[in-house]
């Protein structure tokens, strides 16, 4: 895991013709999530008017990842590929009734649950898959690859999701994010070789309860894979300043509802700065990466204090960015723990990661909705980033410690 030799480069993992797939596969269905956010945050605002509705909606679409857990654990009793395939196409089944004009909200955020829910399976399977395909410090550039694409179609889905809504609607944005997940599918399928389930031992039956229980104490009863779970999900802190966005630029503007185009860009800054933060981390040697995490988990909220002045459009934007960039610690992180997990079980593991990562941020998203009720958005996101830059400090200190002491032991 913290091997000093030279750093594998982009070309070295994009010659993988099956991590080729799953990257244009996560490219598809990020972004047509990301459209559906912003789709979906509009819709409820412009019917409820409120700041902490608008974020709960938000906050909705990643709640569910507190009962992924539970599901995780089908990565590794089954295909990966089959678990990623069968989650895309119900997922966009149920995003299609969603496109239906007329569904009222009750409904419609029932079905948001279940299809965010599906999405643990997916994740974990993908994690897993990702470590078969790739090796060494190959798996930390194609995990720089997937934030990569991952920030590419949150700018993609945020910025063009405000010019859909108002093209297409709402509806007609929710019916684009239904196609994405069928199109992912299909170059899954295309792209992808399947592979037997061999994450359990043989003969062996654990109920998936008993599974998830198994993973918390794999992941517990370690120092580092504690540290870098706990800092993979503080990453819900400064994410709750995007939550926020539509109530905060309808403060900052003195209007009801905001510009669609303008909720698009200010969502879409976050992922610019992280993109050039995870291009940049990876030409850094792998060594001098794991020494940075740390620090930079606690730079990311930084930024987000001067929004408390509420200084307009563009300088929000600079900041939102200025975040990304610090947030590319999330590059380094999840392939270090998945490196660090056995290989039987992996898929549970790392569901019990990413679910806690995508839980965090539905939690912080929406208490930051709460919050901003009583003290307006622009101060809550300031307080979101507060809470990072203390959070950032004392797991940077606990990070040190526990390398500090493997390698002590180890000498």
């Amino acid at each position: 895991m913290e091997g000093t030799g030279r750093a594998a480069r982009y070309r070295d993992v994009f010659a993988n013709g099956e991590f080729r797939a799953l990257w244009l596969a996560e490219l598809v269905s990020t972004a047509g999530d990301q459209i559906a956010r912003v789709a979906l945050s509009l819709l409820v605002f412009d019917r409820t008017r409120s700041a902490a509705l608008a974020a709960l909606t938000f906050a909705f679409t990643m709640l569910p990842a507190l009962f992924g857990p539970l599901l995780a654990g089908l990565a590794d009793r089954y295909p990966r590929r089959t678990v990623m395939v069968c989650a895309d196409l119900a997922r966009a089944a149920l995003m299609a009734i969603m496109a239906t004009p007329g569904v009222s909200l009750p409904p419609l955020f029932v079905l948001l649950f279940v299809t965010q829910l599906l999405g643990s399976p997916s994740n974990a399977a993908r994690g897993a898959l990702l470590a078969d395909v790739l090796a060494g410090d190959e798996l930390t550039v194609g995990q720089s690859l997937r934030a990569v694409v991952g920030q590419i179609s949150q700018v993609a889905g945020f910025a063009g999701g405000g010019f859909l809504v108002t093209l297409l609607t709402p509806y007609g944005a929710l019916a684009v994010n239904a196609a994405s997940f069928a199109a992912s599918a299909a170059l899954l399928v295309l792209g992808v070789r399947s592979r037997p389930a061999t994450g359990v031992v043989a003969g062996e039956h654990v109920t998936l309860w008993a599974s998830t229980r198994r993973g918390a104490r794999l992941i517990w009863a370690d120092a580092q894979l504690r540290t870098l779970a706990l800092m993979i999900w503080m990453i819900g802190l400064p994410v709750a300043a995007e939550g926020l966005v539509v109530p905060y630029l309808s403060a900052l503007n003195h209007t009801p509802t905001p510009n669609p185009v303008d909720v698009g860009w200010l969502l879409a800054a976050t992922p610019v700065g992280a993109i050039v933060g995870a291009l940049v981390i990876t030409r850094i040697a792998p060594e001098l990466r794991l020494r940075l995490i740390g620090p930079l988990a606690a730079l990311s909220g930084l930024p987000l204090f001067v929004c408390a002045l509420e200084p307009g459009l563009v300088v929000s934007c600079v900041l939102f960015a200025l975040s990304g960039v610090a947030a590319a610690y999330m590059v380094v992180a999840p392939p270090a723990f998945i490196q660090r997990t056995p290989v039987v079980g992996r898929g549970q593991t790392i569901g019990l990661m990413s679910s806690g990562a995508i839980a965090a941020q539905g939690i912080s998203v929406a208490l930051a909705g709460v919050l901003a009720d009583g003290v307006g958005p622009s101060g809550t996101i300031a307080i979101a980033g507060l809470a990072a830059v203390v959070a950032g400090i004392g797991l940077s200190v606990a990070w040190r410690r526990s390398r500090l002491h493997e390698v002590g032991h180890v000498a």
